[in-house]
């Protein structure tokens, strides 16, 4: 199938993705050691931490695997997006919670304060690696589906834009961003 480029597509996305540079840029001078680069220093408040959360949790890829179950697999496929909300609710509560009153960032923090064993950070880090590996896969596979026909560009290039975007904003800097960036795409999701 061959598409071909729309230069009104191409601008609108040029745009979203300098205004998610403009972000990382912005923040880029704030990182200052590893807590400020992996938990903000602690400065993000929870509002915009929990819009933050419901951006990620508002993902295209989240809507089009629903989407994707109900065509496939009808009230059955339904059913599973149901599971999808219960499991936010769980992840807020039965995790977020404890390990912000322990006053660690991240599961594994709260796993070896508690425990005190060297191996739970190494099997939380290999674990953290085969996930984000999992998970961005199907994304960058996405990624490229999406930018054919919308750009015309072939899908290798959708793959590397976003592989270099995505790896520029990681190196580039401060983790508020990534909150800021997410309450963007929430607003790209809900509103558009």
């Amino acid at each position: 199938m061959i598409h071909e480029a729309s230069w009104i597509a191409v601008l609108i996305f040029a745009i979203f993705v300098a205004l998610t540079l403009a972000i990382s840029f912005s923040f880029a001078g704030k990182t200052k050691s590893s807590q400020g680069y992996f938990a903000a220093h602690g400065e993000v408040h929870w509002i915009v931490n929990g819009i933050a959360f419901a951006g990620d949790y508002l993902s295209a890829a989240s809507f089009l695997g629903i989407c994707g179950m109900i065509a496939f697999f009808g009230y059955d496929g339904f059913l599973y997006s149901i599971g999808y909300l219960a499991g936010w609710i769980v992840a807020l509560f039965v995790i977020a919670e404890p390990i912000k009153r322990l006053g660690k960032y991240t599961f594994a923090d709260a796993l070896d304060a508690k425990f005190n064993s060297p191996g739970i950070k190494f099997v939380a880090a290999i674990s953290t690696l085969c996930v984000s590996i999992f998970y961005l896969i199907p994304q960058m596979v996405g990624a490229g589906v999406l930018i054919q026909p919308l750009l015309g560009f072939p899908h290798y290039a959708g793959v590397l834009d976003c592989w270099h975007s995505g790896h520029f904003n990681c190196h580039n800097g401060w983790h508020g961003k990534y909150n800021l960036c997410s309450i963007f795409k929430r607003f790209i999701a809900c509103y558009f």
